[in-house]
């Protein structure tokens, strides 16, 4: 007679840590992904429309002429250009699995978020959409730590 052997189960969570916490550092890890791709694809975004700004002065318009961050559109260009070449190369680490990209990506989405801010005038909306999804790529890239299992804000 042969004998049926139980299969072995899963150690429980130890203390600090449980199955909703694996939960959550599920989505914060595909989160990572995620803003790694959001990461590439806004920084495409952010060359073309440096590359705007800088060959065609005409398509910003200032909706406000006394705007304290007022620079030249060309400017702008670069600007733009520069953080989206920048977080392109930063997205592509980050989806290759570089730790220093982490650090990186949130530096680089802090400072494009800024860029956006302060470009508001020239390109409301899409200055608010790109905000948006800079904000997204901080918060995943700060919550998620592959060697402790848990996000950093969550309650222990």
């Amino acid at each position: 007679m042969s004998q049926a052997t139980p299969s072995p189960q899963p150690p429980p969570p130890g203390p600090g840590h449980s199955h909703h916490d694996d939960s959550r550092s599920a989505w914060a890890a595909g989160g990572t992904v995620f803003a790694g791709i959001l990461l590439v694809v806004a920084g495409v975004m952010a060359v073309l429309e440096g590359i705007v700004g800088i060959a065609k002065d005409s398509v910003y318009v200032v909706t406000r002429g006394d705007y304290v961050y007022k620079f030249d559109v060309t400017a702008w260009g670069w600007i733009h250009l520069v953080l989206g070449v920048i977080a392109v190369i930063v997205g592509v680490c980050l989806l290759q699995g570089a730790t220093w990209a982490r650090f990186a990506g949130i530096a680089i989405a802090a400072l494009a978020l800024l860029a956006n801010f302060m470009f508001l005038p020239y390109q409301p909306a899409w200055s608010l959409i790109m905000i948006g999804i800079y904000v997204f790529v901080i918060w995943s890239l700060a919550t998620y730590h592959p060697r402790r299992g848990w996000q950093s804000g969550s309650a222990r």
